[in-house]
C-alpha cells in the first residue's frame, strides 16, 4: 500500500522559511514523478513545484514561487521535501505532496495517483 505523509508545516511570520517533508512508502519514490500543490481557504488546488523521475530529474515551478522554493528528493530515504524562502501571506495554504507515473503534465493534480494528508502552512505579517 502506498502512503505519502506530510511533515514541516507550521505558523511563521513574512520572509520566514520552512521545509516542508513528505515520507513516501510503498513506492520507491525516485522512479515516479512527485508534486507539491497548494490549496488556500476557499481557492482551488494549485500546482506548486514537481520533480520527474529519473534519470531526468528535471524540475518544474509555478511562477508564484520560482526561485523561492526548491523541489528535492533523498532516495536513500525515500523522502520529498520543499524548501520554502522568503515565505509571504500569500503561500499560506495547506500543502500535499502527491506520486504518480506520468512523464510530462506535471502541473496536473489529475496525473497523479498517490496523495498524502496535508501540512498546514500559515504566514503572518
Amino acid at each position: 500500500q502506498v502512503q505519502l505523509v506530510e511533515s514541516g508545516g507550521g505558523l511563521v511570520q513574512t520572509g520566514d522559511s520552512l521545509r516542508l517533508s513528505c515520507a513516501v512508502s510503498g513506492r520507491t519514490l525516485m522512479w515516479f514523478a512527485m508534486g507539491w500543490f497548494r490549496q488556500a481557504p476557499g481557492k482551488e488546488r494549485e500546482f506548486v513545484a514537481a520533480i520527474s523521475r529519473r534519470p531526468s530529474s528535471r524540475t518544474t515551478y509555478a511562477d508564484s514561487v520560482k526561485d523561492r522554493f526548491t523541489i528535492s528528493r533523498d532516495n536513500a530515504k525515500n523522502t520529498l521535501y520543499l524548501q520554502m524562502n522568503s515565505l509571504n501571506s500569500e503561500d499560506t495554504a495547506v500543502y500535499y505532496c502527491a506520486s504518480g507515473s506520468m512523464s510530462s503534465d506535471f502541473m496536473r493534480a489529475d496525473g497523479y495517483d498517490y496523495w498524502g494528508q496535508g501540512t498546514q502552512v500559515t504566514v503572518s505579517s
